[in-house]
């Protein structure tokens, strides 16, 4: 068969992003994110639906602190997966009771998804989200120079493309506005893609695909890096945590980044949940 990206013909390099096949069902894992961040905001005192941009989509749910001795809270921004074309901000707060629970604060993201949206649109609103965040901390007992972000999937080539380089200064923001990332089983280098089914709704070009890949936008100074994917992922997806990693490393940046024996692509994140499960150890010492 013909190679259409590599050594990858066209069925194969789709069945490696296709992601949704390594579990049997989305369903429960969909089911659980819903309910999970319903019992935060039933359960704890949460802004809903508080305007971060221009787009009637730019949206958050704020997770407040109460500020203990003065001090404030270090801020945990995640940004949803669902591959650009589903999900929002109302299924991704499943972790702020463990978070609100040990002191930080939670910001979960909404964005206008594809393919109405570019991938254009979704990094430029995501960044919006983190300056939006930055300036509006202290309102919600928040502090401006402890912000972390975390993202699974699309959310973790979200994550990667905030702490990308370049866009600093015209969002007002300093450079290191960012003191840590956790990009989970993410993309990072866009190129392979748009070979792939994922472009019916990615929409990309070569030229797009490359400047909203984050291994082509690394940062002089990175923060830390916390990576990670499920054992169950497949090659394409564990490849493209290392490519970050190793790029990261070679830029002289703290990268830690380790396959999670008992997790896949959907339920990692539900580590987040729990500060002394395999990942929750490295978030919770990643935040200090």
């Amino acid at each position: 068969m013909t190679a259409v990206y590599g050594d990858f013909d066209q069925e194969t390099l789709d069945d490696e992003y296709l992601i949704s096949k390594t579990v049997p069902s989305l369903d429960p894992f969909l089911a659980d994110y819903a309910r999970f961040s319903a019992d935060a905001r039933a359960n704890l005192d949460c802004r809903e639906d508080v305007s971060c941009g221009a787009h009637a989509d730019q949206v958050v749910d704020i997770f407040p602190v109460e500020a203990s001795g003065g001090e404030a809270a270090p801020v945990f921004v995640f940004i949803h997966g669902g591959y650009w074309r589903m999900l929002s901000h109302k299924e991704s707060s499943f972790m702020a009771e463990n978070m609100v629970a040990n002191g930080i604060a939670v910001v979960s993201v909404n964005y206008s998804l594809a393919p109405a949206a570019s991938i254009d649109v979704i990094v430029r609103q995501c960044r919006e989200a983190i300056a939006w965040t930055w300036r509006e901390a202290r309102d919600f007992g928040g502090d401006p120079d402890r912000i972390f972000v975390c993202g699974s999937s699309a959310g973790g080539h979200l994550t990667g493309m905030m702490v990308a380089n370049g866009w600093h200064q015209e969002l007002g923001v300093p450079v290191g506005v960012i003191k840590g990332a956790v990009p989970l089983s993410g993309l990072h280098d866009l190129e392979p893609l748009r070979h792939s089914c994922i472009n019916e709704w990615a929409k990309l070009d070569a030229e797009s695909a490359r400047r909203n890949s984050p291994v082509h936008h690394l940062p002089e100074a990175g923060c830390p890096l916390v990576l990670s994917y499920g054992s169950s992922e497949t090659p394409e997806f564990k490849r493209q945590s290392a490519l970050l990693a190793d790029a990261w490393r070679a830029k002289g940046g703290q990268a830690d980044i380790f396959e999670h024996p008992d997790r896949n692509h959907f339920d990692i994140v539900f580590d987040l949940r729990d500060f002394d499960s395999l990942l929750g150890r490295k978030v919770r010492a990643m935040i200090g």
